[in-house]
């Protein structure tokens, strides 16, 4: 079953234009071939005040998204030493 991706706005107006070409590319083919196929199996549930998110690791990065039906909302797409900061600060639906 192949999943329908969108993304958070904050995602498009921050995260994505601070990555190098190599990581948007590296990035997006990991999107592409694993969260868009599979987002259960390589994804990892995460847990606390973000419980019901999941993260995605490429390399030293993390895609934190949610899955609801078929679809999968991205909401952050950062280093890991920030994403979880921002995600706790407001970027996340409650």
């Amino acid at each position: 079953m192949a999943y329908a991706i969108s993304y958070h706005h904050l995602v498009k107006s921050e995260d994505i234009p601070k990555l190098d070409n190599a990581m948007k590319t590296r990035i997006r083919k990991a999107i592409e071939t694993r969260l868009m196929v599979a987002p259960e199996e390589y994804g990892e549930p995460l847990r606390k005040t973000l419980k019901g998110y999941w993260k995605l690791r490429v390399g030293d990065y993390r895609v934190v998204f949610r899955v609801e039906g078929d679809e999968i909302t991205v909401f952050g797409i950062r280093h890991t030493h920030d994403i979880y900061k921002v995600m706790t600060e407001g970027r996340v639906q409650r």
